[in-house]
């Protein structure tokens, strides 16, 4: 039985490196001692190659669920600035606020609306269009020169 190939101890640690370390990509080469040739060759190996997809995958989730944690804390604190005394703070968190609406609607990992049509108000009317956002901040506006 032939012996199933492993990437070697130097290939992990570039690998890991490139994740964690504070050098650029040919500083973590030159401290390994790893030509572009090389490195070039490792990319096209298929282990080297589904290692560091894996690991990328990995970051990805990673920061992925940081900012899910702290998604409701900064989505509270542009509330809260929607009520500035300075107009232009408040028009920017109106905007930020409707742009993470829609930014959440269109995302990949957004569960799917109902399609029975029970739900015919949620079902793609929800997004806000140019003008009602305007109208939206018009209104704000208004509301914070009156106070």
């Amino acid at each position: 039985m032939a012996k199933k190939k492993q990437l070697s101890k130097r290939q992990l640690d570039v690998i890991e490196d490139l994740f964690v370390g504070e050098l650029t990509e040919q500083g973590i080469l030159d401290k390994y001692k790893v030509g572009r040739r090389l490195f070039g060759k490792w990319l096209t190996d298929e282990l080297f190659a589904e290692h560091l997809d894996r690991r990328i995958a990995a970051s990805y989730r990673q920061s992925a669920a940081y900012i899910a944690r702290y998604a409701p804390l900064a989505a509270a604190k542009l509330v809260d600035l929607t009520e500035s005394d300075k107009p232009e703070t408040a028009r920017k968190a109106c905007l930020d606020i409707i742009s993470m609406q829609s930014d959440g609607q269109n995302s990949a990992e957004t569960p799917e609306r109902p399609t029975d049509g029970s739900s015919a108000a949620m079902s793609g009317s929800s997004q806000l269009s140019a003008e009602a956002a305007g109208k939206i901040l018009a209104i704000l506006a208004q509301e914070n020169a009156t106070e």
